[in-house]
């Protein structure tokens, strides 16, 4: 029997998107990490080093699972290689109107307008700063995504992510600029190379040191992916992640389309062509996100020279097993 796929996920799919997601948050939150690995299991160690971190294996958490930092060790006894936290934005802000999150099972892919919900960035670093000092901190890599307030006007985005960025330094392994979800107005336009140079000069004014990267989005040109991976090397970047949810909705069936962007199995496509066409234009390391619902996906990923993957819509339906699944398929390959 498996129990996510048999038992919770049945439980929570009787509820909508969002409620189900808090009350998972919750069961993590206050679930032993020991009791989480004993019931799940862990895959095998696959080791990679990438931009000078070391990650027992190539499958993390994308951005938006835990927004808030609530479950940080259970990401890693369930199994994943790292974790990536947020988005975070320097002002707490509660999103968009409810609901905001919809699933397409059928599609085996999800709907979101959740536009940055959170509880800010000091508050976020307080509640890691008790987690650090309570002896409790994953020995994995962890990652912080961090995106623009909504309050924030876009000629001052550059501070706002410095902001951020100053907060959560002491608990981050690397960052993520979020400049391509759909559901912050204007927020894409960020994505133009002068305006991501300059949140990019910002945060390294203030540490060069930790790993920077930049998360796209699908629904660039090709000569917009061509630009953004020109440039990577040249603004200090050390990677790129592609990609975020795509506003391509022709997968979905009309009658129950909503506006958000689009993850899942319906993205799996569009991601890879991007993810492909970087690899041709950028020696920077590539993290893949988008429509890995299966090994043989990840797979797909890895082979067009990604170095790690991340889950959230596959992790929705799929559970922690695909986790395993995932570093079993993967494990003979060195990624790149």
């Amino acid at each position: 029997m498996n129990i996510y796929s048999d038992i919770v996920r049945p439980a929570l799919f009787r509820l909508d998107a969002e409620t189900a997601h808090h009350i998972a948050m919750t069961g993590l939150r206050l679930t032993p990490p020991a009791l989480l690995s004993a019931v799940f299991g862990k895959p095998p160690l696959a080791p990679v080093r990438v931009f000078g971190l070391d990650f027992p294996n190539p499958v993390g958490l994308a951005a938006g699972m835990d927004k808030n930092a609530e479950a940080l060790p259970a990401w890693e006894a369930l199994g994943f290689g790292f974790t990536e936290l947020g988005t975070v934005t320097a002002h707490g802000q509660p999103g968009n109107d409810k609901p905001r999150c919809f699933r397409y099972p059928a599609q085996q892919a999800l709907i979101n307008r959740m536009g940055f919900n959170n509880d800010g960035a000091e508050a976020i670093a307080a509640r890691l700063a008790a987690l650090k000092s309570s002896g409790r901190w994953p020995t994995t890599p962890v990652g912080v995504n961090i995106g623009k307030s909504k309050v924030t006007p876009l000629e001052n985005a550059a501070s706002d992510y410095a902001a951020s960025f100053r907060a959560l330094l002491p608990f981050a392994d690397y960052f993520v600029v979020n400049v391509s979800s759909p559901n912050t107005p204007g927020l894409r336009q960020l994505q133009d190379r002068d305006a991501l140079t300059a949140i990019v000069s910002a945060l390294k004014d203030i540490d060069a040191n930790v790993p920077v990267l930049v998360k796209l989005a699908p629904d660039l040109t090709d000569d917009a992916v061509r630009e953004m991976a020109g440039p990577a090397a040249q603004t200090g970047l050390d990677g790129l992640i592609a990609t975020n949810t795509t506003l391509d909705h022709s997968a979905v069936p009309p009658a129950s389309d909503q506006t958000g962007g689009l993850s899942g199995t319906p993205l799996l496509g569009r991601s890879n062509y991007v993810l492909q066409l970087l690899r041709q234009h950028t020696d920077v390391p590539l993290i893949a996100s988008g429509g890995v619902m299966t090994p043989e996906s990840a797979y797909e990923k890895i082979s067009a020279g990604a170095s790690l993957v991340q889950l959230y819509t596959g992790f929705v339906y799929h559970g922690p097993a695909l986790i395993r699944k995932i570093v079993e398929r993967l494990a003979p390959i060195t990624p790149r």
